[in-house]
Parts: C-alpha cells; structure tokens; sequence
C-alpha cells in the first residue's frame, strides 16, 4: 500500500482487542486501540483514522453515542459497529447514523478481512476522485489567461469575484481579445465547474438553426429531423452556457430567450413536454448593445436579463506589456504542437511586435507566430518571417501608422477589395476593417 489505511478498535474486551489488533497488524494496516469510548475520543482528538471498529455495548458511553461523536469530529471516517448482541432495531440505528456496516460477535476473520479490504477500497476510491476533482479545476484555470499588465490584473480580479455567483454575465471586447477564454475561466472557477460548459455561436446559424440548436427538436419536427435531440439548454443543465455574438439574434429569438432566462424551461421544436434546466448564462459580442437596445435592434429587458455582470476585455494595443509573454507562450505552444525544438525571438522582430497595434488582437499575435514558427529558418523568429517585417526592413524610418496602413492596402488588393474575405484575413471584423479604411483614407485602385 502506497499509503497505510488506519484502523482504530474501540472495545472494552481486552480479548477483542487483542486479537483484531493482531489480525489488522498481519494485514498491514496500522492499528491502535482504546477500552472505551473516552479513551476513543482522546485518540481521535490528535489524529484521524480511516476506518474505525466501535463496540456497542461499553461502560459509559454506549457505541451509537461514539459513532455520532466520530461523525461530528471527521464525517469520512468510515465506521463498523460491532455487538455480541445483535438487533434489528440497533442494525437499523447504527446505518442510519453513518455506519459502513454492522458485524456480529464472535467473528470470522475472513469476512472481517474482506469487510476492511472494501472499506479500504473506499477510502482509495473517494481520494482518487478528489485528486481527479483537483485536476480537472486545474485544466483551465484562471492562469491561462496570459498578461501581467494593469488591465489584465483587474480583468482576473473581476473574473474570480464573479465566478462565485450564478448571476448572468456579458463579456464585450474587440474580435480577438478572449472573450470565450474568459467565459472559460469563469466557469472553470465556478461551482458548477463539473458539470459541462456548453458553446454556441449564435452568429453562425440562421434563426431556424439556432433554434433547434438551443432548444432541440423532436423526430418529425420538421424536414431531415429523423430522431429525437437534445438542445444547448438541456446539454447545460447544472453548468453553464456561452451564447457568443449574442448581437446577431434575431427579434423572434430575444423573445424566446428572454422567456428561457425567466422561467430555466423551454419546449424542444415540434414538442409539448415542458424541459427544465438549471444553467447559468455567459454571453459574448464585440458590438455596443446599449447603443442596438437605443436604437431598438436589441430587446432592453432581454439586455438587462443579460447585463447583471459586465466585463470588458482590454484590446492588445492598450496593453504591449503582455505581447513578450504572450508570445513566448504561443512559441511554446505552437513548438510543442509541431514537435520542435523550443525557438528564440530575435529582438528586431519583438520590438516590431510591441509597436504593432494588432487590429485582430490576441488572434492575430497568435497566427503571426504560427506563421513564423511554419516559414521560418527553424532556430529563431527573425522581423523578415512577420507579416509587417518586409516594411520594417526596407523602410525603419516609417512610422508604425503607415506599416499598418500598407499592410492592410495590401490584403485589400489580394481579396479585390472584398471585406468579408479581407477581415478573414487579417483576423478582424468588418466593423474594424470599415475604420480602418477611414482612417487611412484608403481607396480601390481602378
């Protein structure tokens, strides 16, 4: 046994004690004994035993008072009551209390051997499931988020405060920045972190997916629905769901949604049977919603149903302290995924980083060194292996306004002005791409 199983025998025969002692000793656990139950009590104030063998009837204290007594002082302490004089009324009592199980005088040392192996089985089994519960909150914790910035200090702060609570959450923020890192952490740190974490992107599914996708649908409910499916809602019962791109819901669905929030039940499309579920809700958008509720593309109650908690994800660029980290970290993610060596940044190429305003934040960053790691010379990330490299080679005078300007005019020309394919690209939305374009006063060359 990797770690020894403690047994403790309370029984005011000195015969009894005697010979368990001896049995439990060949047996390779660790054994003490007591004569009573003050003596047990005495023991158990100093140290806890896994397992312990009470004796009902004792002078003083009988062994139900002691059984309570041990339950209140170690409720995982796994207790065998033991009489000479066997009742079904004393049997019923003693399991009720908490008791592993109930053994009668005189014994047979083979059973009492295999009722302790169980026991012991039992301990090792609830240790290794709370060693498991430990891993599994450490597989996305909170230290994923990458940053030791001021901004990144305050969002971590924020994210441990709210994972506490079942109060609904927005996390707005530019494309790119994390928002479902974060939705991650909070759950990954929240009660309802062993049970499932379900996404959605609401903005890749047409009104009638979406629908099904959220709420099931019974076989038959419409063309191709050849059996029964369960929806996002239901798969989110105890843990928690993330409706990314909330923004782009339909006016039909904010009233479903509205009504699935107030009420945590719902019909699968084509049922009647009323579902219930407990989840709690994170949502996601890169857009304003006080401004869409304003102009009345966003239902207001639905809004503040959402909005109890709102938290702001910083953009890169109001944050270069974290690109070091947070490209050594994709250097070491994207070696180990590719089987190679652990590569170094040439210093050029970092400082070009750390200028860089990164309209596609996080995301883009990462696919930058992605990219580098493939092209490149395979022992270093060197400033010609980055997407702005070539102009900060040719021209170290220009400004890092008018790189970021040429490289944008650049993908432009690729896709033949085409913003959608563009902003794909250059891993932005077309929100930012469209200001970007007016900022730098670009234009289609004909």
């Amino acid at each position: 046994m990797a770690e020894k199983i403690s047994i403790l025998i309370v029984d005011d025969e000195d015969s009894v004690r005697d010979s368990l002692l001896n049995w439990f000793i060949e047996d390779g656990y660790e054994v003490e004994a007591a004569e009573n139950a003050k003596k047990a009590l005495q023991l158990l104030e100093h140290r806890v035993f896994n397992i312990i063998l009470v004796d009902i009837k004792m002078p003083g204290m009988d062994g139900l008072e002691l059984q309570r007594r041990i339950k209140a002082l170690n409720s995982e302490s796994i207790v065998i009551i033991m009489t000479a004089f066997a009742s079904v009324e004393t049997a019923v009592q003693a399991l009720k209390d908490g008791a592993y199980d109930y053994v009668t005088k005189p014994f047979d040392p083979d059973d009492l051997s295999h009722l302790i192996r169980n026991a012991g089985a039992q301990i090792s089994l609830s240790k290794e499931n709370e060693a498991l519960k430990k891993r599994v909150t450490t597989l996305e914790d909170i230290d994923d988020i990458i940053g030791q910035s001021e901004a990144i200090r305050r969002l971590l702060e924020q994210i441990e405060s709210v994972a506490q609570s079942n109060s609904s959450v927005i996390i707005t923020g530019e494309s790119g920045t994390g928002k479902e890192l974060v939705a991650r952490a909070i759950h990954a740190n929240s009660p309802r972190r062993y049970f499932p974490l379900v996404s959605v992107h609401c903005g890749a599914l047409t009104e009638s997916l979406l629908e099904s996708e959220l709420f099931g649908h019974e076989k038959g409910a419409f063309t191709g629905a050849t059996f029964n499916r369960k929806g996002r809602f239901e798969m989110a019962d105890g843990g928690t769901i993330f409706l990314d791109e909330i923004a782009t819901v339909s006016p039909k669905m904010q009233i479903e949604l509205l009504r699935v929030l107030e009420t945590k039940s719902f019909h699968r499309v084509g049922g009647n049977k009323e579902i219930t579920s407990d989840f709690r809700v994170i949502c996601a958008t890169n857009r304003d919603l006080k401004t869409m509720v304003h102009n009345g593309t966003f239902r207001e109650d639905l809004y503040y149903r959402l909005n109890v908690v709102n938290i702001t994800i910083p953009p890169l660029r109001e944050r270069p302290d974290d690109i070091p980290l947070l490209v050594n970290h994709f250097i070491r993610k994207y070696c180990t995924s590719m089987s190679r060596d652990l590569i170094a940044i040439e210093p050029t190429a970092m400082k070009q980083l750390e200028k860089f305003e990164f309209p596609g934040n996080v995301r883009e960053l990462e696919n930058m060194i992605e990219r580098a790691i493939v092209i490149g010379n395979g022992r270093e990330i060197r400033l010609k292996d980055l997407p702005m490299g070539r102009e900060a080679v040719d021209s170290p005078v220009e400004s890092l306004e008018e790189i970021e300007k040429k490289h944008i005019e650049q993908i432009l020309s690729k896709y033949e002005w085409n913003v959608s394919r563009s902003a794909r690209a250059l891993n932005v939305d077309r929100v930012t791409l469209y200001n970007k374009i007016r900022k730098y006063g670009l234009k289609q060359k004909k």
